[in-house]
């Protein structure tokens, strides 16, 4: 062989990552079935309303109200956005969509998306002669879908090990609502109320559109990133600009909002139904910790039934410990934190936002059980800005 000179690219060392679906969502809302081209109990993906139109034959025509949650929904998120559609009778009310329970319903979404659904969101076009049943505010099927919903999120984290949040459509709304989701403690879910058009409907659409395309730390009522597509709101048959806006605010709610200086509508904020103490409290939080815990559960699922080096009394070794601390920070910073959706210091070059560590204390011989704390640091929010503001003379 002649002498030579080989030289070989090394590869993985830039700690690239494939692109995290954190945008990808699932749809759960009444419709009919086209003839050859959309079924009802049956799961689609669809990337633009050239697929909903042309590929699942849905039009304004035949499914007015399916079609305008999809058409709003892509308007805010743009073409190429993926999202988990299915379908159901008008007879069936959001609380069985959602009920855990059942097997064909929400459950049977989630399943055949395999993991990839980060949330769902929930509506419901009510058959001609729909008579509401009005409790609190709005129709009571909102009420009893908010505790299903819980369930359900924790079945997807606990059961399908891919964590979600529900948004539900406040359908019927009468203007009050004497419901505080803030005394609830239903930390998976959330309730919108408001829509493009007067009545007792619900644009989720707008709201699911505008999370898809937003990173995951990112708060859906954020001024910066814009307003929304919509040129007009509506919270139940009253103009939002007139509209008691503050009030659902203060309950929890999720609805539209003006801003002076601002043209278009803006979302009025992200919370979630549950106790203002509880630290996943809103939907970015929500999310910042969802796919932190997805990331973490990927790492370690590597570590199932692998072979620990222990010392002499058992104890996990130092040098196993470090390696799994390493890989799961690595793989938390490489995912979020270099992407701004944690809240590290700019200024100390060692805050990467992300804690791992595990115990060489713990016995893992003796219980077969491997214990390790991870703590990530969200960003922080400026949801009350206060100015103070006065005249500078001469003295001062």
């Amino acid at each position: 062989m002649l002498p030579r000179v080989i030289i070989n690219f090394a590869n993985a060392s830039l700690g690239r990552v494939t692109p995290s679906p954190d945008g990808v969502f699932g749809l759960l809302a009444t419709g009919v079935s086209v003839v050859n081209t959309f079924n009802l109990l049956t799961s689609y993906l669809v990337r633009s309303m050239d697929d909903v139109t042309k590929g699942l034959g849905i039009t304004t025509e035949n499914n007015p109200g399916l079609y305008k949650v999809l058409s709003e929904f892509y308007a805010e998120a743009g073409d190429g956005t993926e999202l988990w559609l299915r379908a159901f009778a008008d007879t069936v009310t959001m609380t069985q969509m959602v009920d855990s329970s059942i097997e064909a319903n929400a459950k049977a979404l989630l399943q055949d998306a395999g993991g990839r659904i980060r949330a769902l969101f929930v509506h419901r076009t009510p058959p001609v002669g729909y008579t509401e049943e009005v409790t609190s505010g709005y129709d009571a099927d909102v009420t009893t879908a908010i505790t299903k919903a819980q369930t359900l999120g924790e079945y997807a984290t606990n059961s399908l090990k891919a964590p979600i949040f529900v948004v539900i459509s406040g359908l019927y709304f009468q203007g009050s609502t004497t419901v505080d989701l803030r005394e609830m403690t239903n930390n998976r879910v959330a309730v919108m109320i408001g829509d493009t058009v007067p009545g007792d409907g619900c644009a989720i659409g707008v709201l699911a559109g505008r999370l898809a395309k937003d990173p995951v730390h990112r708060n859906c009522g954020r001024v910066r990133s814009g307003a929304l597509k919509p040129t007009v709101a509506y919270v139940g048959s009253t103009k939002v600009d007139t509209a008691d806006i503050t009030s659902l605010h203060d309950k929890g709610y999720i609805t539209f909002r003006k801003h002076v200086g601002r043209a278009g509508y803006f979302f009025t904020d992200d919370p979630l139904a549950t106790l203002p103490t509880d630290d996943y409290n809103g939907i970015a939080v929500r999310r910042v910790i969802d796919k932190a815990y997805r990331l973490a559960y990927g790492v370690m699922l590597d570590e199932t039934l692998e072979e620990i080096t222990v010392n002499d009394a058992g104890q996990v070794s130092i040098s196993y410990a470090k390696s799994v601390e390493n890989r799961v920070e690595n793989a938390i910073v490489n995912s979020m934190t270099a992407n701004g959706e944690l809240g590290n210091d700019p200024d100390d070059q060692n805050d990467t936002a992300v804690e791992c560590l595990v115990d060489t204390d713990q016995n893992v011989v003796s219980t077969g059980k491997l214990v390790v704390g991870l703590r990530i640091k969200p960003v922080g929010y400026a949801k009350y800005i206060e100015v103070e503001l006065g005249f500078k003379t001469i003295t001062q």
